[in-house]
């Protein structure tokens, strides 16, 4: 879906090709475009101006540009969590041309609240509308006048100030100064302490700090420069003297009481993503008796074809995404790496800080190590190779890769163990004649074939070799194969695309790297550009907060509260009562290629991307989403016997 929504490319159904194929073409030709928003929505809450457009103007608004408070950068914020509409405000949409886009500069709310052809939505003569257009051009014109002729900033010097902590011991020697100054003439009294306020204001060089002053985190113990000196666990956050009064931060006496070691941090230094405890490779190293005994369950495996020397691939940005901090830790999904220890450790360095990951020195066409990290239950397989492909034959290229998909697929699992579970209380169990409340429910897939999996692919005509079953022509464009409609093969020529563009919409690079990588920070670009890779942090409510971004979901129509419209619903009811209920913005359906009931039926779907409002859903659609963040509870698995070993 990613992939072709930052494809330039338009799409032209035929009645000769399948159904799933019009449907998945219609789907190809969705770009990314921005437009200013008319006056129009000025003052609505995102939700509503998001229903406005696509149930009026049929376009999908997926984020828009929220301006920077006190001059700060503007950022764009997708599917925002009560944000308004203001003036001059950027959206940005989902559409099949930019002619599509110009209905939300154009709509006027006298002039086309009746109007139900979403085409006759033209430029009107209102005198609302041309104004709000004059100012828009006279900001327009400030701005650049200021890019080329920068006013002159002058800012004044600070002088140093010393902070003052009034203690116990402090206020004893004032006041015992202040008795002896009882009995000295008024002007030698108030000579002493205007000469006080000057030497308060005077910079102190290479001066011993005593031990009531605070100091700058950056020179006390345990305290780096880069971060936020945490509170004191016992002071709640802040210090108070006895009399209640002024709030400081922590002194050095009371320091003492902090463990840093034991301070736990969770997220990385700009709150993006999860992060740990450095762990050596060596920890995280599994044989093949230790992976089978592991229960690995809903993970992702990452075979890797690689030589010791083989350039490196960055490991990294495959794993971030999926330890961003919007999602809770429980929620994290184990990543196992099967491939070459010895060029892992290459990679290590990058990866040390990330929690839950695995490594099994082993080869991906092996069936042992495979089955040894339970491929048939994981969530995704994802094949890649480091290699360099020679010269000689571009068909060998993705040899590897190739072998390592159909090795797979070839591959049953008949002795897969199911998982017992018992059924809710007061249902009966209808399938067991003894009554037993102990079903036994086989989770994961038995034959290969329906193993969840990604290849990448080098050389795009190698996608033919992928499935055994698939009649495309070897001259097909890769976007119109059917592995690439199922999300089954990516090629690196995709993103020869994303240049051209970035060309013509600037900010399309950076909402796309937003909904793939889970979030992107200038702070967080700076630090893994100088080469430093994530630092951990302290929780703040500034880095708290930044967990608080949306997500890509998949939300099933087969059951929850949503599967009323999956029985002849409409797409259009669907993204309104997701949205309006739980804030869901629906992005597109991810449907069975095969919809017959038959036992020979595929079990491979396809992508649509953004369905008009009148598409008929069927109860097996799934439905991608972008979901707002859950703050919920932190999991924790002991939660529940804290209390009962307190009452007991």
């Amino acid at each position: 879906m990613m992939a072709n929504l930052f494809a330039m490319r338009s799409f032209k159904t035929s009645p000769d090709m399948q159904s799933w194929q019009n449907d998945y073409l219609r789907g190809t030709g969705m770009e990314m475009y921005t437009e200013t928003l008319s006056p129009t929505f000025i003052g609505m809450p995102f939700a509503q101006a998001t229903e406005l457009c696509f149930t009026k103007l049929k376009l999908l608004l997926l984020a828009i540009e929220i301006k920077g408070e006190d001059g700060s950068d503007s950022k764009i914020s997708i599917n925002p969590r009560g944000a308004k509409i203001q003036a001059n405000t950027q959206g940005f949409f989902i559409a099949q041309s930019a002619d599509e886009v110009k209905r939300a500069w154009f709509y006027c709310k006298a002039c086309h609240e009746d109007i139900k052809d979403e085409t006759l939505i033209k430029k009107c003569k209102c005198k609302n509308l041309a104004t709000f257009r004059k100012g828009v051009r006279a900001v327009q014109m400030v701005g650049r006048a200021n890019d080329h002729h920068p006013p002159p900033t002058f800012t004044p010097p600070e002088l140093p100030k010393k902070v003052h902590v009034r203690g116990e011991a402090g206020r004893e020697k004032e006041d015992s100064l202040m008795r002896n100054h009882q009995g000295m003439p008024t002007a030698m009294v108030n000579s002493m302490s205007s000469s006080k306020q000057v030497n308060k204001v005077k910079p102190t060089v290479n001066r011993s700090t005593p031990d009531n002053m605070a100091v700058s985190p950056s020179q006390q113990p345990g305290g780096g420069g880069g971060y936020n000196r945490p509170t004191s666990r016992a002071s709640g956050g802040n210090n108070m003297n006895n009399n209640g009064g002024l709030q400081v931060g922590i002194a050095d006496d009371q320091a003492k009481d902090f463990d840093f070691e034991k301070t736990e941090m969770k997220y990385d230094s700009t709150g993006m993503f999860h992060w740990g405890p450095a762990k050596s490779l060596e920890e995280c190293i599994l044989d093949r008796n230790q992976a089978a005994m592991t229960v690995l369950n809903g993970h992702v495996v990452v075979c890797l074809f690689a030589d010791p020397d083989s350039p490196l691939i960055g490991l990294r940005n495959l794993v971030m995404p999926l330890r961003a901090s919007n999602f809770h830790y429980h929620e994290l999904k184990h990543v196992v790496i099967v491939g070459s220890v010895d060029y892992i450790r290459r990679e290590w360095k990058m990866l040390q800080n990330l929690p839950k990951i695995s490594v099994l020195n082993g080869s991906p066409l092996s069936r042992a190590d495979l089955r040894a990290v339970n491929v048939n239950l994981c969530d995704m397989c994802v094949i890649l190779s480091a290699k360099v492909p020679s010269n000689d034959d571009p068909t060998l290229a993705d040899k590897e890769a190739i072998l390592a998909s159909l090795n797979i697929k070839a591959m049953t699992f008949d002795d897969t163990i199911g998982v017992l579970s018992q059924t809710a209380a007061g249902e009966e169990d209808t399938l067991s004649p003894v009554g037993s409340p102990i079903v036994l429910q086989r989770r994961g897939s038995v034959y290969g074939a329906n193993v969840p999996m990604i290849t990448e692919l080098v050389n795009d005509s190698n996608v033919q070799f992928l499935d055994q079953d698939d009649d495309d022509d070897p001259d097909t464009e890769l976007y119109l194969t059917q592995p690439f409609a199922c999300g089954t093969a990516f090629a690196v020529s995709v993103l020869d695309s994303l240049m051209s563009t970035t060309y013509f919409n600037q900010n399309a690079l950076t909402l796309i790297r937003s909904l793939i990588t889970g979030g992107a920070t200038p702070e967080l670009e700076l630090i893994l550009a100088e080469g430093a890779g994530l630092r951990g942090g302290y929780s703040t409510a500034d880095s708290l907060s930044n967990r608080d971004r949306c997500r890509v979901g998949q939300i099933s129509l087969y059951d929850g509260p949503l599967a009323q419209f999956g029985e002849a619903g409409k797409y259009g009811d669907l993204f309104v009562a997701a949205l309006k209920s739980y804030g869901m913005l629906c992005i597109g359906l991810y449907r069975f290629r095969d919809t017959s009931s038959s036992c020979d039926a595929s079990s491979k779907r396809y992508v649509i991307t953004n369905p008009p409002d009148d598409f008929s859903l069927l109860p097996t659609d799934q439905v991608f989403v972008l979901m707002q963040f859950d703050p919920g509870l932190e999991y924790k698995p002991n939660r529940g016997t804290r209390g009962k070993d307190d009452n007991s």
